[in-house]
């Protein structure tokens, strides 16, 4: 498997591997202890190592076959929600959030400026790094400013068309992880 994928790709993926491999026999050991002692398994904890696998196997697959993530930062929860739900529909593996998270180095950001001021300085580093895309109804020449400071791959004023923003998330991904 090491030919399928990048020489960088290597220590990622088996770190990723090695911890989803961890998660899967905790919550086998659980629900293998709760059975032979005839009790109801956690349910509350299997949900959460549930989703700890998922998210893990998520970056197996991202190490594996080099698959970009989509995080869109929006401080409208159900706007950005509708965005990453769009996305998926177009085959991204899309996620809304209205704050930052640590980002992987496969990750396309595609961020309202709305969130830019409630960042702290370690997070608004760590998202010109990765370069966002930005998506934003301002116009003005201070907003654009502020996307030129954050490094910004791409500008797009709302209304934004699907098949735009995923132009726009193409050619950023064309570049991540280089």
């Amino acid at each position: 498997m090491g030919s399928a994928i990048g020489s960088s790709a290597g220590p990622e993926l088996a770190a990723a591997l090695h911890r989803l491999r961890s998660t899967l026999a905790r919550m086998r050991a659980e629900v293998e202890l709760a059975h032979s002692d005839g009790a109801a398994p956690p349910i509350d904890r299997l949900l959460s190592d549930l989703r700890e696998a998922l998210e893990m196997l998520g970056q197996v697959e991202s190490a594996a076959f080099a698959l970009v993530r989509v995080l869109v930062l929006d401080d409208d929860e159900r706007l950005g929600e509708l965005t990453a739900r769009g996305l998926r529909r177009l085959g991204y593996d899309a996620e809304s959030a209205v704050s930052m998270r640590p980002l992987g180095p496969r990750d396309v950001v595609v961020l309202d400026l709305g969130l830019v001021k409630a960042l702290a300085p370690s997070q608004r580093s760590a998202l010109k790094r990765a370069r966002p895309i930005v998506v934003t109804g301002a116009a003005d020449p201070a907003s654009r400013a502020l996307a030129d400071d954050l490094d910004a791959s791409d500008y797009l004023v709302k209304p934004v068309e699907l098949e735009e923003l995923a132009g726009a998330i193409k050619r950023r991904a064309a570049t991540v992880g280089c």
